[in-house]
């Protein structure tokens, strides 16, 4: 029993001292709250060398403890994304639902009870809950990369923030994705007698901005995220519209100058455009250039597409 005890202790001395290295190290992306930054979310990028340090075993392990729970919310005229959303990047979520607005509900109705319903039925089986419209595509990796060193059990959310006078929110158009904390509170407010709770759209706001101050209230604040460069990685607009508008601005390095090569999501696709994106993401290959990640996130069972 003493040999047993001493033996876990090691253990949870190694791991301890394997995520100090990580949350040290890693840092491809960061995180700002408006002009206001937090210490614990700037970090530095790590190398692969630095990885090196790091045991198989641990890895898997960092893999498998960032679990993303997508929801895609639509209309009824959305009907001819789910055949293409069904076969391409969701497939790499650990688990999604497409929630269709059948009932021609307010945005915000439909975005709450979406909400209550996905907690009350999944809890704390993922940690992070990514929430997306149709027209959006996602990187899950890069996500989950952004996230690595991001605690679930704290209360904010993520994505591409804006500011409406004194509010600050992220944009539905690039995803918003909450950690399991920042659900359970609202959760906790839609299910109270808070004004948050009422089933009418009690401001007259886009329904991401109400979602917004109903977290607020909940102590639930919105962060920006970003990679290394200070360039967003939720994009609210297609990686076309990107390099359009970066053409005249960098005309020298256009694709440099137009997005992070960890970009999360871009937004305005068509199926057709979600097809072509899911081939240059998890497809194209050019050879000779090789990207040596040390850290691999593994699709679920069942994804075939990588």
């Amino acid at each position: 029993m003493v040999a047993a005890g001493g033996a876990l202790f090691l253990k949870g001395m190694l791991i301890g001292s394997i995520s100090w290295v990580l949350i040290t190290l890693f840092g491809q992306i960061h995180t700002r709250r408006g002009r206001h930054t937090h210490e614990h979310r700037h970090l530095r990028p790590a190398s692969n060398k630095d990885f090196l340090i790091v045991p198989e075993v641990t890895r898997v392990e960092l893999n498998q403890s960032i679990r993303v729970f997508c929801i895609i919310l639509g209309e009824p005229e959305d009907e001819s994304y789910w055949a293409a959303l069904k076969e391409t990047w969701p497939k790499h979520c650990d688990n999604a639902e497409f929630r269709c607005n059948v009932e021609r509900n307010d945005k915000w109705i439909q975005m709450r009870k979406t909400y209550k319903s996905v907690f009350e039925k999944y809890g704390a089986s993922y940690n992070w809950y990514l929430l997306t419209l149709p027209t959006t595509f996602a990187v899950i990796e890069n996500l989950k990369f952004l996230l690595l060193t991001r605690d679930a059990s704290q209360p904010f959310y993520v994505g591409h923030t804006v500011s409406s006078g004194d509010l600050e929110y992220v944009r539905v158009e690039g995803g918003i994705a909450l950690s399991i904390e920042s659900l359970q509170r609202l959760h906790t407010l839609l299910s109270g007698s808070q004004p948050c709770a009422s089933p009418r759209a009690v401001w007259n706001l886009p329904f991401d901005r109400q979602l917004a101050v109903c977290l607020k209230y909940a102590g639930v604040l919105a962060e920006n995220a970003e990679d290394y460069e200070g360039r967003g990685v939720f994009n609210t607009k297609s990686i076309v519209h990107l390099i359009q508008e970066a053409m005249p601005k960098t005309p020298q390095q256009v694709v440099k100058g137009c997005c992070s090569d960890m970009a999360i999501t871009f937004n305005g696709l068509n199926p057709k455009k979600m097809e072509v994106m899911m081939y240059g993401a998890y497809r194209l290959r050019a050879f000779g250039h090789h990207f040596n990640d040390t850290l691999v996130f593994l699709p679920p069972d069942g994804s075939e597409n990588d």
